[in-house]
């Protein structure tokens, strides 16, 4: 097949571009902070925001990725202005898009939030809910389909988001192991390389046509779930590191996960099993490889 990705150089795109390099022939078209043409792909280089960039590329695609749609227009000015139209448009959306605070198990038809926080995730749910109904117009006017996916929080090698890579850099260098003792908040993570499969098992899979798809493990976490779990798989002497919401927060510890129960938000995963056949990493398994890639970058030497 021939792939057409946006974005695709940092975390999940990374990951799955070293998955289906493989197998597609693949166009990346980002930035250009970050090389990707040792992964065997062809990168354009550009501001995903310019009618410009669009129009100039008139190759035939089966399947176009989006990586890194994050404002309104962002899908439309790719699908108004780019020369040829492809088969599919997959979106890589977020579980965050549903309205929150409903205490329920979301499914894939849950309404989707219309108040939103005035920062910058608030602007990053907001702008992820009018891309999928954008995403919807605009596949409709060119009688395109499209797929849209709904990851949890990823964790795995390559995450450059200070979540479980902080943890475990303060595992390995400095020896300590923060354990939050008094959040309530719970969460599902996701492994990268599941998310990756994902777009893989959607590419022309007629399946996920005019679908949406929530991406998560199982297992329900928590503070204390995920301390255990990274003292499980630390290889080095480590101590406990006892501290409160507000004291992790005056040592300028990262707390990336929800930390009350009214943030809490928990999501189904069935349809993604049943329909495309994903077989999600167990999160014990996922950290093991997380903490190796991890801590051969943080202690290259161990």
């Amino acid at each position: 097949m021939k792939l057409l990705v946006i974005g695709g150089s940092y975390f999940l795109g990374r990951v799955f571009l070293i998955q289906a390099a493989k197998l597609h022939d693949i166009t990346v078209v980002n930035r250009g902070t970050y090389s990707v043409e040792g992964f065997g792909v062809q990168q354009i280089k550009g501001d995903r925001k310019s009618a410009a960039l669009w129009q100039q590329i008139t190759d035939d695609y089966d399947v176009i990725i989006d990586f890194c749609a994050y404002d309104r227009h962002d899908i439309s000015t790719v699908l108004t202005n780019l020369g040829k139209t492809a088969k599919q448009y997959i979106f890589i959306s977020t579980v965050d898009v549903y309205q929150h605070g409903t205490g329920q198990r979301l499914t894939e038809t849950a309404p989707h939030e219309t108040a939103f926080r005035s920062d910058s995730v608030g602007n990053y749910i907001r702008g992820k809910v009018l891309l999928e109904q954008e995403l919807r117009e605009e596949c409709g006017k060119k009688q395109m389909a499209y797929t849209i996916l709904r990851p949890s929080i990823i964790y795995g090698p390559y995450n450059y988001a200070p979540r479980e890579s902080a943890f475990i850099q303060l595992a390995v260098q400095n020896h300590i192991l923060p354990h939050i003792t008094d959040a309530k908040g719970a969460f599902q993570f996701v492994y990268v390389k599941d998310v990756a499969n994902a777009i893989i098992s959607c590419l022309l899979n007629e399946t996920a046509y005019q679908n949406a798809y929530n991406l998560c493990n199982d297992a329900i976490s928590d503070y204390n779930r995920f301390y255990t779990m990274l003292k499980n798989v630390v290889d080095v002497p480590v101590e406990e590191w006892n501290l409160t919401v507000s004291e992790a927060l005056a040592q300028s510890i990262p707390l990336p996960f929800p930390l009350t129960e009214a943030e809490t938000q928990l999501y189904a995963n069935e349809k993604s099993i049943e329909q495309l056949g994903i077989q999600y990493t167990p999160f014990s398994e996922g950290m093991q490889k997380t903490y190796r890639a991890f801590k051969n970058v943080f202690c290259p030497e161990a």
